[in-house]
């Protein structure tokens, strides 16, 4: 495990506030957007929002309110007639039950636009300052260009990607996808765009059943332990640490645990400690901007799930103090 951090013990009781918290957006409709009948689990949002302002390491974060995402910025990624089909409310029953999260409700729109505003706004702030920042939700990687599929309207990630790239100059842009889940979406939208490096570690005997084709795609099999993943995802950081990425977008999905009802693999909360940690490490030495989407996380009960989220922002925040202490 990485020197770079402390222990979980020693977060509960030793915290050197960084002078500049680390920026996480959040909006209520997060959770408020989804119908309280969809399978979906829409309390971990509101759950993980209330761990992490009871947290003994609060003052780590800095929660930021989303504005709706500009539909310019949706258009960069996607399919004109399907963004606006959406966004008038006019999809077809075969593509919201493609999508999911049904029952459906008109509050899906907003809170679309919101979830995808709150992941444009903290790509902005790690291009204006650097650092670490991130969304409490998003990771949106099944969207693809002209539908959506498997929870994803819009595809976050690519979004971030291509606005990077084109809004804001940058030259390469790396995405670490380690939900357990593969990013087809991503990787369909971005698989002409040469730096654009899609990288993706998920269980192989798992949704999508038809997978599509990452720039890396790193499988491993059902019931994989602790070992095996660790060293997937180290496979995953050297590629993108030789791709030389001016700005990572992680992907950091929890659904890989063993509690997970839908991940398949057999993995624990310290397992993806470290694997967090690992992404972490690199942002930290290279000085690499980096984005943090929530990605999956369906624990039954749903507090293993927001016990490794919690893990994943008090982590990210403290990489975050020290990337913004060594500008300073």
């Amino acid at each position: 495990m990485s020197g770079e951090y402390e222990t979980s013990d020693q977060q509960e009781t030793n915290h050197n506030s960084p002078k500049t918290p680390m920026k996480i957006w959040y909006h209520e409709i997060y959770t408020n957007g989804i119908h309280p009948d969809a399978r979906f689990p829409r309390d971990r949002y509101v759950k993980l929002l209330d761990r992490l302002k009871s947290h003994e390491g609060s003052e780590l974060f800095s929660f930021n309110e989303p504005k709706e995402v500009l539909k310019s910025d949706l258009l960069i990624a996607h399919d004109a007639k399907y963004v606006d089909d959406f966004l008038s409310g006019n999809l077809t029953e075969k593509e919201i039950k493609r999508i999911g999260l049904t029952p459906w409700t008109p509050d899906i729109i907003p809170r679309t636009r919101y979830l995808m505003g709150g992941a444009t706004a903290a790509l902005e702030q790690v291009v204006e300052y650097g650092g670490i920042a991130g969304n409490m939700a998003g990771g949106t990687h099944h969207a693809h260009y002209d539908f959506g599929s498997g929870y994803c309207i819009f595809n976050d990630l690519a979004v971030c990607a291509l606005l990077a790239l084109e809004k804001y100059g940058f030259d390469r842009v790396a995405i670490l996808d380690f939900d357990v889940h593969q990013g087809d979406g991503t990787a369909t939208i971005l698989q002409n765009i040469s730096n654009a490096l899609t990288i993706s570690v998920h269980c192989q005997e798992n949704f999508p059943f038809r997978k599509s084709i990452s720039d890396h795609d790193l499988p491993i099999s059902a019931d994989a332990t602790n070992e095996e993943y660790l060293a997937k995802i180290k496979q995953a950081i050297t590629l993108a640490t030789e791709f030389n990425p001016d700005v990572i977008l992680y992907q950091a999905g929890v659904d890989g645990l063993a509690t997970d009802s839908l991940g398949k693999l057999n993995l624990t909360r310290d397992a993806m400690q470290q694997r967090n940690r690992m992404v972490f490490d690199i942002s930290l030495k290279h000085s690499i901007p980096t984005v943090v989407f929530m990605g999956g996380g369906y624990s039954k009960p749903i507090s293993h799930t927001i016990d490794a989220f919690t893990d994943l922002f008090v982590d990210a925040a403290l990489a975050n103090g020290k990337m913004v202490s060594e500008k300073l």
